[in-house]
């Protein structure tokens, strides 16, 4: 709940909210590995409270900011 509250306030924080379409789901055939994301067409897993602001800037924003 932590990542997707933190991936909510930086959407807003960034105004990407037209940009970013943000859906949970149970399992991406990774759980073992923590909270896994799916991004464009690459799985990123190990997101937590401490990494996920690093996620965020260095790996979504600039995919949202190059279209």
């Amino acid at each position: 709940h932590e990542v997707i509250k933190r991936l909510q306030e930086l959407i807003k924080e960034y105004h990407v909210y037209y940009d970013i379409e943000l859906a949970a789901s149970f399992c991406l055939g990774r759980c073992a590995e923590g909270v896994a994301m799916m991004v464009d067409d690459e799985l990123i897993l190990n997101a937590n409270k401490d990494t996920i602001d690093d996620i965020f800037i260095n790996q979504i924003l600039p995919r949202v900011r190059k279209e």
